[in-house]
């Protein structure tokens, strides 16, 4: 008797295992891996409780400390006439290396954008002390920079 060849279909069937066999050990690993981050949930958890136990006892000192209750985010801070421009000069005399975008500066004296952009559109372009520099396509935004 002669042996036979193995058919397209003896072919198909044993791909069929191996790619069975590699699909059941993914299966198993993706279990593994679950089950080691179920457990370091497990581990972690009282620890992340611990920690925000003691973090909410930090912010009663501080509220205590402060003599109030401690506000999530501050108001934006309201200058009075004139104050504005004294405010955004000084924090530009402070740093003259740097070249501030309006938001920057209405976060660093914790105003409102709108309030700084409209003081440099005012008063800012004019005043002799500050520098407005052109940046972006059109040169339509601009940064501030005292003049050295």
């Amino acid at each position: 008797m002669k042996t036979e060849a193995p058919d397209k279909f003896d072919l198909y069937i044993a791909n069929v295992d191996e790619f069975k066999a590699l699909n059941k050990e993914k299966n198993e690993l993706k279990e593994k891996i679950a089950e080691m981050r179920r457990q370091f949930e497990e581990t972690i958890q009282p620890y992340e409780a611990e920690l925000n136990t003691v973090i909410k006892k930090l912010e009663n000192n501080l509220s205590k400390i402060e003599g109030g209750t401690s506000a999530p985010k501050a108001a934006p801070a309201k200058f009075a006439r004139g104050k504005l421009g004294i405010s955004i000069k000084n924090l530009l005399q402070a740093n003259p290396d740097k070249a501030f975008k309006p938001r920057e500066i209405a976060a660093a004296l914790q105003t409102k954008g709108t309030a700084v952009s409209l003081w440099f559109n005012k008063y800012g372009s004019q005043d002799p002390e500050i520098e407005r520099i052109p940046v972006g396509e059109g040169g339509k935004r601009f940064v501030y920079q005292i003049k050295r």
